[in-house]
């Protein structure tokens, strides 16, 4: 009968769909099904009969145990879930377990009837819809669920609350027009185009500006797609970031690029731009002037031809090692035009521009080298003569000295012998000191460190002293030996060079490097006493008119005069630097009355303002100040100092001689000067300029054989742009190279197009600014025109004196080349430039173009016309002809021509007209 129950049971258990399994009181297994075998990867027979354990991990064998107890001691049926072996899978999984215990009846446990489930996969699902959830809500990225069908917000995440400064589920059912910015698309536009699109492409990206909770505006990137909800629809899901601070750094980078290139055109070191194949890119004048080519001439080299040292194949492999590493500094040698070969130190960095390009700063090496050979010599006399030697014994008792040690010390041997060391102490070393000294003897058998000690004479001397103990078969101390080198010269050298390195030589203030380490510190100070600090940016003003006028070193004894001026305006504990040329900063640590800054600021320009004494007559000088505060307008350094830079130019632009503090809107100015010169950059490539041509008349005849090309820009939002506004900033930005060049061009297809239409002697003149001219040319002027097959006749270069004023041996070369080519010179804007005219005989210039300034108010018995009459006459006696600019009535053009002026220029004649206008123009003049 129990064999029968026996077997019902397990048909019983074999029915079951389940993993099922009994289990005696002592654990073994006596039955399992063929679900159980299937979950387990383990047959009938392996199991059935043991505890498991040859099959479980021993740590799951201890779990059932432990459950097992449970079970049977509370008697009832329990459930939990358990992680069990697979041994077909060869891994764990998690299994639910139900357990029942039986009793007979008097109540002895017989077995536990276990029903296990594998839920394993559930719990992966339910783990991985967790991390979704947890991915969602923490991302890095805010992300907003919008219903498309009325644009009401369904979801945020936290990043978007925090974002956009709104409470957890604060913005649930608003619409979504409650972040727009003010002034900007209104929001329904907005989401009408995004949901057109969506529709159509089903994702979106772009630039969006928002507001926050509190008001304030940022812009966002937003990426947006749209997908099928199954009870709301169709909805929009929006990823946004935070790109205010992008957007203010891309100012900031546009300031650095320009400040860069100013760094790299005046450094004293050669600068290269290198492709991949070695090829010479870019370098700079100190890069010819090393190597004695002219920068186009560069141009046309390669690495290898200048590397001394290397084969070919090295250089390319060296090329690539830097391309690989990002980095590199080396020595080598480079050879010259004339063949000689001399040494150089090379900084390089890896740029991943489109193509990849090596920026490199070579230094010349040759004086250093030499000064390196010296010094070499120096230190093999030195070390042949010997260091100072001292042993003692080991009751530290003199035993032996040198001759060095005699002449450095100024001690006889026989005066030391059998005495302690300590008679030389200086007594600037405390006790710890020669305890540590002693420990690191009797624990390492060595020391070595700088010691200050007293010569016979009582003077005192610092040397570099190592010790070395010798010791006995026995490992006792035997010997002491010293052996040490007067470096007091060196220290005062080192403390020399710590000093050029941070202070500047002229005025002894503490230079740029300084002063960023002094900012740091007291920003630092400044904010652990929660107090402020302020930046003040002291540029001065016209002092290149004293430099130029009495010469550099007057101007040093103003810089000078300057920086102790300025000192005494401020407190011990403020830093005063000078940043170079005229500019110095001062740094107001500490600050419990921010009103004081206005004192200290107008006592600067107040001491600033008062006469220089220089040469024989005084000197008058003012300032432009500009203020920033920590941490009230930026906590970082970098924005701090920018902003002070802006409120300085605002202080000058204003008038100078005045200060300003750092406001918000000078900002947005600069913001608004970014986006235009983004703006320009777009302009360049896009086609949006154009060239007006003005007439220049010849006054005796009233024929046009000249006319000036003038360029415009065509905005496509802002339309006509004033060149006021924009050549500035193509200078600035060095487009000017690139915008010039392009009205270069124009004016020559034009000339060729008129001198055939019109008159075989036409002219057309172009403006060509400093930057331009010191800008190393691809292809020059006049080979343009050689390509072209256009006569230099064709075109006049127009330059400002202040060029002249200023003149390089390079631009003089230019010059040259342009009146080699037959290109005429005109020097724009005359009588403006605030230097002597000794310049007009040293250049070959052609015409003299006198400044409208001079014609506004241009009468009989006038100033301005005993001016012009002046002009005209200098410039005839030297060769020179003369336009006479902004010419605007009949009587200036009388006055002019009675002066005995020989062309006119302005709108009496024409204002600047489109080519096809200008052209019908010139036809009715010359039908």
């Amino acid at each position: 009968m129990d064999r029968q129950l026996n077997k019902q049971v397990q048909d019983v258990v074999d029915s079951i769909p389940t993993a099922t399994f009994i289990k005696d009181a002592n654990g073994r297994i006596v039955y399992m099904n063929h679900a159980c075998e299937e979950q387990w990867g383990i047959s009938f027979d392996v199991l059935v009969g043991t505890d498991g354990s040859t099959v479980f991990p021993p740590e799951q064998i201890e779990a059932f145990r432990e459950k097992d107890r449970e079970v049977i001691a509370g008697g009832k049926q329990i459930e939990y879930e358990a992680p069990f072996w697979n041994a077909k899978l060869k891994e764990n999984r998690i299994g639910f377990v139900i357990k029942n215990p039986i009793f007979d009846e008097e109540g002895k446990p017989l077995f536990l009837v276990c029903i296990t489930f594998d839920v394993t996969e559930d719990k992966k699902k339910a783990a991985a819809l967790l991390l979704q959830s947890q991915i969602v809500e923490n991302a890095v990225e805010g992300i907003v669920l919008i219903k498309a069908s009325d644009s009401t917000i369904q979801y945020t995440n936290r990043q978007f609350e925090t974002l956009f400064g709104y409470a957890p589920g604060e913005l649930n059912g608003k619409h979504i027009s409650i972040i727009n910015a003010p002034g900007s698309k209104s929001q329904m536009e907005t989401a009408h185009e995004i949901n057109q699109h969506l529709q159509k492409e089903g994702v979106w990206s772009g630039e969006v500006l928002n507001r926050k909770k509190d008001g304030t505006t940022i812009s966002t990137f937003l990426n947006a797609a749209t997908f099928q909800h199954a009870d709301m629809g169709e909805l929009w899901v929006g990823y946004q970031r935070d790109i205010t601070s992008s957007k203010q750094k891309e100012a900031a980078i546009i300031e650095k690029e320009s400040r860069y290139r100013l760094a790299i055109e005046t450094a004293v070191d050669g600068f290269w731009m290198v492709d991949m194949q070695g090829r010479l890119v870019e370098v700079n004048e100190a890069a010819a002037r090393q190597l004695g080519y002219t920068r186009e001439e560069m141009l046309a080299l390669t690495v290898p031809e200048i590397e001394a040292r290397e084969k070919p194949e090295e250089t390319a492999a060296h090329i690539a090692a830097i391309q690989r590493d990002g980095y590199a500094r080396f020595e080598s040698e480079h050879r010259r035009k004339d063949g000689s070969i001399f040494p150089v130190q090379v900084v390089t960095t890896f740029a991943p521009m489109s193509q990849g390009r090596i920026f490199a700063f070579v230094m010349d090496l040759s004086q250093r080298k030499q000064a390196e050979e010296a010094l070499r010599l120096a230190a093999m006399v030195y070390e042949n003569s010997s260091e100072a030697i001292l042993v003692t014994d080991a009751d530290n008792l003199i035993i032996a000295v040198n001759p060095a040690f005699e002449q450095m010390t100024g001690y006889a041997a026989a005066e030391v012998l059998g005495k302690n060391p300590r008679m030389f102490k200086s007594g600037r070393h405390d006790r710890d000191f020669y305890h540590s000294m002693w420990n690191a003897l009797n624990t390492d058998g060595y020391w070595h460190g700088e010691v200050w000690d007293r010569r016979k004479n009582g003077e005192e001397y610092i040397k570099l002293l190592t010790i070395n103990v010798i010791r006995d078969d026995k490992g006792a101390s035997y010997r002491y030996v010293a052996l040490f080198t007067d470096i007091t010269e060196r220290k005062k050298i080192e403390e020399l060079m710590w000093r050029q390195a941070n202070y500047d030589s002229l005025t002894k203030l503490p230079n740029r490097q300084m002063f960023h380490d002094r900012l740091e510190q007291e920003a630092k100070k400044a904010h652990r006493a929660g107090l402020a600090m302020a930046l003040l940016l002291i540029d001065l003003d016209r002092f290149k008119e004293v430099n130029d006028t009495l010469g550099h070193d007057m101007g040093d004894i103003l810089l000078i005069e300057a920086a102790r001026r300025i000192s005494t305006c401020v407190r011990e504990s403020d830093t005063v630097a000078r940043l170079g040329g005229d500019e110095f900063i001062v740094i107001l640590s500490e600050l419990e009355d921010i009103a004081s800054i206005d004192r200290v600021a107008q006592n600067i320009l107040d001491f600033l303002a008062d006469p220089f004494k220089l040469d024989a007559e005084p000197a008058y000088i003012s300032a432009s100040i500009g203020i920033s505060l920590y941490p009230n307008d930026a906590t970082e350094l970098d924005i701090l100092f920018k902003n002070a830079d802006q409120a300085m130019y605002v202080a000058k632009y204003a008038g100078r001689n005045r200060f300003n503090y750092f406001t918000k809107d000078m900002q947005k100015a600069a913001q608004a000067r970014m986006h235009l010169a983004n703006d320009l950059r777009i302009a360049v490539t896009a086609g949006q300029f154009r060239v007006h041509y003005q007439p220049i008349v010849e006054m005796c005849s009233g024929r046009t054989y000249k006319a000036e090309a003038l360029i415009r820009w065509q905005h496509p939002e802002r339309g006509m742009v004033s060149p006021m506004d924009f050549i500035p900033l193509a200078e600035e930005t060095g487009l000017i190279v690139l915008i010039g060049e392009w009205v270069f061009r124009q004016a020559v297809q034009q000339v060729v197009q008129w001198r055939s239409k019109f008159h075989p002697s036409f002219q057309i003149s172009v403006n060509k600014s400093p930057v331009q001219i010191r800008h190393a040319e691809s292809v020059s002027w006049p080979e343009y025109l050689e390509q072209q097959h256009v006569s230099g006749d064709g075109i006049t270069v127009e330059i400002t004196e202040g060029l002249l004023l200023d003149a390089e041996v390079e631009i003089n070369k230019k010059l040259l080349r342009f009146r080699d080519a037959g290109i005429q010179v005109a020097i724009d804007d005359f009588g403006t430039g605030y230097s002597s005219l000794s310049y007009l005989k040293e250049f070959d210039i052609d015409y003299l173009k006198i400044d409208q300034s001079f014609v506004r108010n241009l009468g009989p018995e006038t100033n301005d016309l005993a001016l012009c009459e002046a002009i005209i006459v200098m410039a005839h006696k030297l060769g020179f002809k003369v336009i006479a600019e902004g010419v605007e009535t009949s009587a200036q053009h009388d006055l002019l021509a009675a002066a005995g002026c020989d062309y006119g220029q302005g709108y009496l004649y024409s204002r600047p007209l489109p080519p096809d206008e200008f052209e019908q123009w010139l036809a009715g003049k010359y039908d």
